[in-house]
């Protein structure tokens, strides 16, 4: 397999230079854009980060919107999310965003007409880029990216999980440690380097419960619930982005009274997967990630700053 990373990470070095040289074009939109992304495939946090930087811009009285790919779906084209909609129509991230955050997200193959569909609808402001590291098509004001304390053992595809190598991280603007991630052997120079915490809400406990998710890591799922002291019975994981059918609701069922739980317990993205099957797993619990962000003040200053500089030098 590493000669294929060392293919794949010869690619990935060609096309970025290409775009740093303006090679390859970048389009731009009206409003600002703010990228969250990472350098893995699968789960490292960017959604319940981008649920809480749009938490915090919208105590600051900031009005934005979210673009998003909207994986996962079965639909193809640029929408509007409808946040009483299917996972199968918007993809579950983009559902579960609009549901928390209650703010216009738009969902596309091309994040550009996503903006313009978004602009063109509420408005040119600020857009959140969901998953947006990679997409250098659309250009962006201030580039995030989160990194985990696995991504620097980690190797490029398709020897390891990390789309990118550890040095693209000198084009971020902040770069997110999540919880003991250390900053050593990253090669930050003038990035912000912001810390966050992750952690989950756990339920109120209804004796045992049988867990189950289809979620890109569902190791961290299961030690976030045994930190947490929840008494499990079992897991069942599912492959990332699962939509559950009856025969999978059928399946748990089984699984639950052959384990002796009294309860299910599962994430908030399952639970959008889910639609109305949840309410044929019942008594079932959904817990909440809670992110924290040091000093989330001073951080959001600083993201505010620059992009208000940047706006200034383009007036």
């Amino acid at each position: 397999m590493k000669p294929l990373a060392e293919l794949y990470g010869a690619i990935v070095r060609a096309r970025n230079e290409l775009y740093d040289r303006g090679v390859l074009s970048t389009q731009r939109l009206a409003g600002p854009v703010v990228s969250i992304g990472n350098l893995r495939v699968g789960g490292s946090g960017k959604t319940p980060f981008l649920i809480l930087l749009g938490e915090l811009l919208y105590q600051r009285g900031i009005n934005f919107d979210v673009l998003s790919r909207g994986y996962g779906r079965q639909t193809r084209g640029v929408a509007i999310v409808d946040p009483n909609g299917s996972a199968r129509d918007f993809g579950d991230e983009p559902l579960l965003i609009a549901r928390k955050l209650g703010v216009p997200v738009v969902i596309g193959e091309d994040r550009y007409s996503a903006g313009k569909l978004a602009e063109s609808t509420f408005g040119p402001q600020l857009h959140l880029l969901d998953d947006g590291f990679q997409h250098r098509r659309l250009a962006r004001d201030f580039d995030i990216a989160l990194v985990s304390a696995s991504d620097v053992q980690d190797s490029l595809l398709p020897a390891g999980k990390l789309r990118e190598p550890i040095a693209s991280l000198g084009r971020a603007d902040a770069v997110v440690l999540t919880n003991d991630t250390s900053a050593d052997g990253l090669g930050l120079t003038d990035q912000l380097v912001w810390r966050v915490r992750r952690d989950i809400e756990p339920p109120e406990t209804l004796g045992t419960y049988y867990a189950f998710c289809g979620i890109a890591r569902p190791e961290d799922f299961l030690a976030q619930l045994e930190a947490a002291q929840v008494v499990l019975a079992g897991l069942q994981s599912f492959r990332d982005h699962h939509l559950y059918s009856d025969e999978d609701v059928r399946d748990l069922l089984r699984q639950r009274q052959q384990a002796g739980a009294s309860a299910f317990v599962t994430t908030e993205k399952d639970a959008v997967n889910l639609g109305p099957h949840v309410e044929a797993l019942q008594p079932i619990r959904t817990v909440r990630v809670r992110m924290e962000l040091e000093n989330r003040d001073s951080a959001l200053d600083a993201m505010v700053r620059r992009l208000t500089g940047q706006k200034q030098q383009g007036a």
